[in-house]
């Protein structure tokens, strides 16, 4: 026996009564059949509804054969039952699958494309097209779409008879058999579709698209709709009113704000550079033909650390070995000229202070945990040997 859909006959129905037919025990709760139900099984991208029939919590929902079948959490009684869906999440589902019937209707006519994969997530919404969309045309399709949703036009839902169906011009991703359902959004599509709708196009809210990537051989496009568009731009626009009042400048002239930023950034490490490398001229003409030299240094970046060896190696005619931080934590930056092997010398460093790191060609670098003075002590024995 397939159990009557009431999500068909009225999508916002919220509660109902209905008898159970059926309550097995199943690997995720118990899989409870109704003689009737508003509660929307997963299928076509959508989730399924989850709430309540009597007091037990419905996890899952799905269909086999016409018949619905909801994955209960606890046990419920073969008898009547009161179902109550989650409202919140329901409705939240049918903004995401209206908005996106609007805009995949529009992409489609305009681009004479389609729309090969739909997925409803937890916190976006994904389209798959196969054709290349650019972001420019995917925010022209949004104009369009939330155009749409301001008329306000009532959705259409109906069951056409073979020969109607033939001679309607619609979307399906496959080939259809027995009765088709057909949603029409007046101006932007017309489609076959089993999901859940708001009645009205001006419920769906605001259509945001959020990101178009390649994938396979069209795109992938990210969007937002309804209340998950307005939270997001709601939680975009407080950042930016934020980083706006650091930057003591409007939320939209953030960017420019940051770009100056961003400049004055790079001029200032422009000028950091030059300032090191002089600082490491310094450093190594102090070090002129001194042979190996052991040098500690505050911390520094560890490129700056195996600069500062490089530099320091090319003048001591020896071992350049830079130690950069503070106890009991260091980078180490090992050069010796002439590029001879080191790698003994850095297998016994590692082992004795507790280090990690390699190289080669007379290179090597990497950090240890040790005191100033465990570092110089072992130097001053390599030395004596």
């Amino acid at each position: 026996m397939e159990t009557e859909k009431l999500y068909y006959e009225d999508p916002y129905l919220q509660e109902f009564t209905a008898r159970v037919l059926s309550c097995e025990p199943v690997k995720a709760g118990y899989a409870v059949t109704l003689d009737r139900t508003a509660f929307y099984p997963e299928g076509g991208g959508q989730p399924a509804d989850h709430g309540t029939l009597g007091g037990a919590a419905v996890l899952d929902v799905h269909e086999k054969d016409g018949v619905v079948f909801h994955i209960c959490e606890n046990s419920v009684e073969i008898g009547e039952v009161s179902g109550a869906i989650d409202w919140a999440r329901r409705f939240d589902h049918m903004q995401q699958h209206s908005g996106e019937h609007i805009l995949s209707g529009i992409l489609c006519r305009d681009h004479h494309c389609d729309n090969v994969g739909f997925h409803l997530g937890a916190d976006t919404v994904t389209i798959d097209y196969n054709t290349d969309i650019s972001w420019e045309q995917a925010l022209a399709a949004e104009q369009k779409a939330n155009a749409v949703i301001w008329t306000d036009a009532p959705v259409e839902i109906t069951y056409p008879s073979r020969e109607e169906l033939a001679a309607l011009a619609y979307r399906s991703k496959k080939e259809l058999t027995g009765q088709v359902r057909i949603v029409t959004f007046p101006e932007a599509d017309c489609c076959a579709c089993c999901g859940t709708h708001i009645r009205r196009a001006g419920q769906v809210g605001l259509i945001k698209v959020l990101s178009v990537q390649k994938f396979r051989e069209g795109v992938r496009m990210e969007i937002l709709c309804g209340g998950r568009a307005l939270r997001y731009l709601g939680q975009t626009y407080d950042q930016a009113r934020a980083i706006g009042r650091q930057l003591s400048v409007k939320p939209q002239d953030t960017l420019f704000a940051v770009e100056r930023m961003a400049a004055e950034l790079a001029a200032v490490k422009q000028r950091e550079a030059q300032l090191e490398e002089q600082v490491f001229f310094h450093i190594a003409e102090e070090s002129a033909e001194k042979g190996d030299v052991l040098l500690f240094q505050s911390p520094m970046r560890p490129d700056g650390v195996r600069k500062l060896a490089d530099t320091v190696a090319r003048r001591c005619g020896g071992l350049a070995a830079v130690f950069a931080g503070e106890e009991p934590a260091y980078a180490y930056a090992l050069v010796q000229s002439g590029g001879a092997d080191i790698s003994p010398l850095v297998k016994s460093l590692n082992a004795a202070l507790h280090g990690r790191g390699g190289g080669r060609n007379g290179f090597a670098q990497g950090s240890v945990q040790a005191r100033r003075e465990e570092i110089a002590s072992f130097f001053r024995t390599r030395q004596s040997k």
